[in-house]
């Protein structure tokens, strides 16, 4: 039995919920930060108070993995996992900005602090099955185009979720300011709408996919039952861990840099352009400048992830032209070069064209490694190696939360836009290690002249 090859518009179904999640994720990168500050957060402290989302996600992705590979329901495999995680992401993101109405039980900076953990932590436990999803439905050879399809609902939803507050603020005439310590309403407003999109999207996904049964898994990958015994404890996760593919070794580098550096930017660039391109004191953090460089770092962060799903689209075929390899290296070099350009930046605007670099880098980042990842791992076990593979998303943020701040105020005398030049090189050495990784499965011809 073969897998059956899925039109476009079956592809673009099954992650279509990938929309809602990216949507949500880009008002929790785009804000988290921003209404920390408003709760007092310092800006040496945020990548502090980031720290416990990923390090929930480096403790459950495994599990869901694992359970996702063993469980199947009316709903199938994958679709109970990302349906549980979008739900509790929509009550982090209604919660995260009315954190202040919890003020009688503990300060609302805590209780911010605890809906990021929330919403974090649901994002990651939603986004896996998905990717593990595409890899189960798809035959190899439109992998590339699926994990494609996929950054483009990824861009689509994220330039949604990025923009929203600035157009509540300039189209729509909601007020993007507010007395001290509260989240202004258009802020508010975008959260509540991110969360409902969150809900529609993913059930659109899980009432229009279906999945293969297993039964229909084991004659498509030929698993005998002593396999099937193999697997049947969650303690395999270490031996899983221990036997990861060589592959997944090899990528596990590129991922820590590429994901130390995405974590400095979602944590560090509303503070370093308020401070660095707007010339605001760090402290500022409530006049109507820093609320309107909060709304253009969403535009910004609209910016690169608009790029990013046009750029999806041209990504088989350019991994047709040279392979996967030296495209994900050649992406990174590019988003490396964004994140410099910052610093040189003579105002707001200017930043746009830095954008443009950091997209290219984004789509890159979320398509290729799970493209070249996903022939080297036993198909049975897809769930739990994505899961694993999760942990080298999560550790350098976590590594990133514990250094990156006391980084910027001792070493950078709290001038946070040198986070973003660190971002820079971290990608660029990236791009260098692509080179070490073997695409064991790039049944990809590439063309000669």
């Amino acid at each position: 039995m073969e897998k059956r090859r899925l039109s476009f518009w079956e592809i673009w179904n099954l992650s279509f919920g990938f929309l809602g999640i990216q949507m949500g994720f880009a008002l929790q990168n785009a804000n988290a930060s921003r209404v920390l500050q408003i709760f007092g957060a310092d800006v040496h402290e945020l990548g502090w108070f980031w720290i416990v989302a990923p390090l929930t996600g480096l403790i459950v992705q495994p599990i869901i993995g694992y359970y996702s590979d063993k469980t199947w329901t009316r709903l199938g495999r994958r679709r109970p996992f990302f349906l549980t995680g979008a739900i509790l992401a929509s009550f982090g993101l209604i919660l995260m900005p009315n954190a202040d109405m919890f003020t009688a039980f503990m300060p609302a900076l805590w209780v911010g602090a605890g809906m990021l953990m929330i919403m974090d932590a649901s994002f990651n436990i939603a986004m896996e099955p998905f990717r593990a999803l595409v890899a189960d439905v798809l035959p190899s050879d439109q992998r590339t185009l699926g994990f494609s399809v996929q950054t483009v609902l990824i861009g689509i939803g994220a330039v949604i979720g990025s923009w929203l507050p600035y157009v509540l603020t300039n189209w729509v005439g909601i007020s993007n300011t507010a007395e001290p310590g509260k989240v202004p309403l258009s802020l508010m407003l975008s959260f509540i709408i991110g969360a409902a999109v969150l809900i529609i999207s993913i059930l659109i996904t899980v009432f229009t996919t279906k999945e293969y049964s297993p039964e229909e898994m084991e004659l498509i990958n030929g698993i005998d039952t002593e396999e099937k015994v193999e697997e049947s404890s969650i303690l395999n996760i270490f031996t899983d861990f221990k036997n990861m593919p060589t592959t997944m070794k090899q990528l596990s580098w590129v991922q820590f840099f590429s994901w130390f550096g995405l974590f400095g930017m979602w944590v560090f660039s509303t503070p370093a352009i308020a401070h660095h391109v707007y010339g605001l004191p760090l402290e500022d953090t409530h006049s109507t400048t820093y609320q309107n460089a909060g709304d253009w770092v969403g535009i910004l962060f609209g910016v690169y992830n608009l790029i990013s799903a046009i750029y999806a689209f041209f990504l088989p075929a350019i991994a047709k032209k040279i392979g996967r390899i030296k495209t994900h290296s050649l992406s990174l070099i590019i988003g490396g070069l964004g994140f410099i350009s910052i610093y040189f930046a003579p105002d707001q605007y200017w930043l746009l064209i830095s954008m443009v670099g950091i997209g290219i880098a984004w789509a890159s980042i979320l398509t290729m490694p799970y493209a070249i990842l996903a022939g080297s791992i036993p198909p049975r076990k897809m769930g739990v190696y994505m899961g694993i593979f999760n942990f080298f998303i999560v550790l350098p943020q976590i590594v990133n939360a514990l250094i990156g701040g006391p980084i910027v105020k001792y070493l950078y005398g709290g001038n946070p836009i040198y986070a973003l030049v660190m971002s820079g090189a971290s990608f660029l050495i990236a791009a260098i290690l692509v080179f070490k990784v073997k695409d064991v499965d790039d049944k990809v011809i590439l063309k000669t002249e």
